[in-house]
């Protein structure tokens, strides 16, 4: 009799047992989450800044989420073929992407369908602001006079730092817009990358580069080269004496490339949530900041409204500028 008591009191446990993580499993799906490896997408190849950026989050997001965080890059046009894989992946938080300031070009440009709305934005970390440079013998002594200049006399001035309709480009484009200056007025001098550009600079060759401050720092540093502003909403920590052009102009203006966590449209509220905290984590981490100014990065935090709304204002600045400038097909 106590043998059967027993059996029945071992059965209704177990019953109850299951009854309770039917209910955990059901009643909250993701309080586990993760429970799996993620993979984390980066849509340019091995060896480069936004591979870099993506290794340096997924080893502090292993760390804070308990799981493997694998980075796979999936390359090719232009990044279009890994933004594109972020946006069809099952929104289950176990495929994110290390989206770009690319995404809010493709769409504008015709090389993809795909924009910002494809995605759900997690976390923001990254924001290499464009800056305004000119040769140091310049006779500009301030952005005021250049822009001045540049208004009073179309055709007459060349800039350069990258090809057409790149990131930095756009970001310049949009600020002679921005300022009521058609920028098809300063011709572009195509370069690949910043660094070229920067020596045609010293040399005379063009009048104006647009770049990140890192990349024309040894050039300031060797008097070669001056820079009237940077595109940041707030002076850059490591470039303190550089000022804004919103301090300049009055009016706000934040724009370059940028490096932000994403996962495809429809990610559960409270998986976002647990990216966003986990990556805020990483990010406020001595290593992860020292590495990105160790790198030359800039470092710009927004959660998911504000990368969100981030994203959505660069695409809408993004779609005026490429038409202006005729790059639409």
């Amino acid at each position: 009799m106590r043998f059967a008591t027993h059996r029945m009191t071992r059965k209704a446990l177990t019953t109850a047992v299951g009854i309770g993580s039917l209910v955990l499993v059901c009643g909250v799906a993701q309080a586990d989450y993760p429970e799996r490896p993620i993979e984390l997408i980066v849509p340019w190849s091995a060896g480069g800044g936004t591979d870099a950026v993506a290794r340096q989050l997924a080893s502090g997001l292993e760390q804070e989420l308990g799981q493997r965080v694998n980075v796979v890059n999936r390359t090719g046009g232009a990044g279009v073929v890994g933004h594109t894989a972020m946006t069809t992946a099952n929104p289950d938080g176990y495929t994110l992407g290390l989206a770009t300031a690319e995404i809010s070009t493709y769409r504008h440009i015709g090389t993809s369908a795909i924009s910002h709305e494809d995605l759900t934005a997690i976390a923001m970390v990254n924001l290499d602001a464009a800056a305004f440079n000119i040769n140091a013998d310049s006779e500009w002594d301030s952005l005021e006079a250049a822009l001045a200049d540049i208004d009073a006399n179309p055709d007459t001035y060349t800039v350069s730092g990258s090809s057409p309709g790149a990131a930095y480009h756009l970001a310049f484009a949009g600020f002679l817009n921005q300022q009521g200056i058609d920028p098809n007025t300063v011709p572009l001098v195509p370069s690949e990358g910043a660094a070229p550009g920067l020596q045609e600079l010293a040399a005379g060759g063009v009048d104006i580069v647009f770049s990140s401050l890192p990349e024309s720092e040894s050039m300031r540093s060797a008097g070669r080269v001056r820079t009237l502003a940077v595109f940041a909403d707030e002076r850059l920590d490591a470039f303190p004496d550089i000022p804004t052009s919103e301090e300049l102009t009055g009016e706000p203006w934040a724009a370059g490339t940028w490096r932000g966590i994403a996962g495809p449209e429809g990610l559960p509220d409270d998986v976002v949530a647990t990216l966003a905290e986990a990556t805020q984590r990483v990010w406020d981490s001595e290593e992860f900041q020292s590495f990105m100014a160790d790198s030359g990065f800039g470092v710009d935090w927004r959660g998911p409204e504000d990368f969100a709304a981030f994203m959505a204002e660069a695409d809408a600045n993004n779609a005026e500028i490429i038409d202006t400038l005729g790059l639409a097909n």
